[in-house]
């Protein structure tokens, strides 16, 4: 599979970076202080910001918790996405966003690194696009009670993983937030 319609296109995708979300999240201050630094280059470059905002039962629509922590605001004209899936791409209107937009190549940032950015990765790539994951600008909660890894295990494991996925006619990257570089497609190999 190519990309859809083979667009030539980049974006930055920002996942449920969420007051909620985040709230006790491994190194919290350090992934958003990168997320920003994305955010903030890929405006700089005329690069599209998009953002995704989950909400449930415990992230309501509106309350606090669901609102994009404050150092990271969307701005005006930005899309942002609601979800009540894992994978953004379901039951939104993500997919004519990037179409419209000819964006065939993903930035991954966000949250959680085990839920909804793994599947929002999944679902972009089986659908065509091709992805990167900002190994730091990524994190998810410890979840070791119920008998996850810790943080630090599941972020590395999906930082593995992801840089080994491989479909015809698309290509994933694992990098920092220092080599992303959206002039080039953000496959820079600095």
């Amino acid at each position: 599979m190519n990309r859809p319609n083979d667009r030539s296109r980049t974006a930055l995708l920002v996942i449920d970076a969420q007051n909620g979300v985040l709230a006790t999240a491994h190194q919290r201050d350090l992934v958003v202080a990168n997320i920003a630094t994305l955010v903030d280059r890929a405006r700089a470059e005329v690069v599209p910001v998009l953002w995704v905002q989950h909400s449930s039962a415990e992230l309501p629509i509106d309350s606090e918790v669901w609102q994009i922590v404050p150092s990271l605001t969307p701005a005006k004209g930005e899309a942002v996405i609601r979800k009540e899936y894992g994978d953004a791409f379901e039951a939104t209107d993500l997919e004519q966003i990037l179409a419209g937009a000819d964006i065939g190549h993903l930035v991954v940032v966000g949250a959680q690194t085990d839920a909804c950015v793994r599947s929002t990765l999944h679902g972009g790539f089986t659908r065509g696009y091709d992805a990167t994951l900002v190994s730091d600008a990524h994190t998810t909660e410890d979840l070791t009670e119920w008998g996850a890894p810790p943080p630090a295990q599941v972020i590395a494991h999906t930082n593995l993983y992801w840089s080994f996925q491989s479909a015809p006619g698309r290509i994933s990257k694992v990098m920092p937030t220092a080599n992303v570089d959206f002039r080039r497609g953000a496959f820079s190999s600095k």
